[in-house]
């Protein structure tokens, strides 16, 4: 089963154990294989390339509500998001 998560910012994601349906294989998103989209990154069992996990992109609603909140990815994003040129 396909697990799709809609809060970006949910603490413990990347370190969340898995298990792949088809293998048994058991880990976290960081030791699969990512391929990212535009609008979500999907991560796969790196053993027989079950999609195991989609993770949605936050908007930048999302990206702000998540720094007032504290949250210091978020932040770092809006910095960056602040630094980069302004198209005219």
């Amino acid at each position: 089963m396909t697990t799709t998560l809609s809060d970006y910012y949910q603490p413990g994601w990347r370190d969340h154990r898995h298990t792949c349906p088809a293998c048994e294989w058991q880990g976290s998103s960081r030791q699969m294989e990512l391929e990212l989209h535009d609008e979500q990154s999907e991560y796969t069992c790196p053993q027989c390339e079950f999609p195991l996990l989609v993770v949605l992109h936050p908007d930048l609603p999302q990206v702000q509500a998540a720094a007032a909140a504290g949250n210091a990815e978020a932040a770092g994003q809006l910095a960056i998001l602040a630094s980069a040129p302004r198209r005219r």
